[in-house]
Parts: C-alpha cells; sequence; structure tokens
C-alpha cells in the first residue's frame, strides 16, 4: 500500500462507521475471520455479524482485498446452484473477473478435489481468484455497507 493509502486509512479509521476489528474501503466495512472453515461456515459467521461474504465489484476492491487479506480466503462467490453460472452472495451474476489461469476449472473432473463451486483468493494480485471445494478449510472476508 501507497503511504498516502495508509495515512487515508489512518484517518478514515478515527471517524470510522465500521466496528471495532473491521476496516473500511470505500462505503463499506471488511472484516477478515483468521480462523478457518468450510464456505458455509464463513457465510454463516458473515452473517452472525450482519454482513456477509465480501462481493467484489471493480479493480480497487480486488487491490485492497488481495493486500489487506494476504493469504487464502473464502469470498462471496460460487457456482452452487448452477454448474458454471457464478453468482455473488448478493444475488448478483459474476461481471468482473480475476481468476488466476487456467481457473476456474471445478476441479479438472480429479476426484481426490470434488466439485469445485466456492470461490477463494488465492494470492495477492489482480488474477488471484480459484474455485474449491466449497468443504475446504479457510478463513474469509466479510463485508457490509
Amino acid at each position: 500500500m501507497t503511504e498516502e493509502h495508509n495515512k487515508l486509512q489512518s484517518l478514515y479509521k478515527k471517524n470510522s462507521p465500521c466496528p471495532t476489528g473491521w476496516n473500511i474501503f470505500r462505503c463499506s466495512c471488511y472484516f477478515l475471520y483468521e480462523g478457518s472453515g468450510s464456505w458455509t461456515k464463513g457465510r454463516q459467521d458473515c452473517r452472525d455479524r450482519g454482513a456477509d461474504l465480501v462481493v467484489i465489484d471493480s479493480d480497487e476492491e480486488q487491490s485492497f482485498l488481495s493486500e489487506f487479506t494476504n493469504m487464502n480466503t473464502w469470498i462471496g462467490l460460487s457456482d452452487r446452484d448452477k454448474e458454471g453460472t457464478w453468482k455473488w452472495v448478493d444475488g448478483t451474476p459474476l461481471t468482473v473477473k480475476y481468476w488466476s489461469a487456467p481457473q476456474p476449472d471445478n476441479g479438472n473432473g480429479d476426484p481426490q478435489f470434488g466439485e469445485e463451486d466456492c470461490v477463494h483468493i488465492r494470492e495477492a494480485g489482480t488474477s488471484s481468484w480459484n474455485d474449491l471445494s466449497c468443504e475446504a478449510s479457510l478463513p474469509w472476508v466479510c463485508e457490509k455497507s
């Protein structure tokens, strides 16, 4: 992050509408749960916090999240309802995409991976998404307006 971005983050935190432990970016608050669990467990935890798994809709938000998380983390994207039809937890279709090549691959049909219907940020950077079994155990990011 740039020095200017860090100064702005510090200023926002002082006057932040976000709860303690949450970070602000634009008009949303973000919480990184550093424990781990399935995608469904992460979603329920976010809902219990009055939020949901993060919905990424811009290059800036993707950059912020890849730096903010700096680890494998669940995001609110899946194709659980219909294979190949990716939707966010808020019901919006996938428009901006940050897949790592050659993702999504649904595990390439390899039984050891099973169905890969949920998405996580795998690494820092813009091309960092990977589809994974929803039962894998990862940290997650919650978002609320």
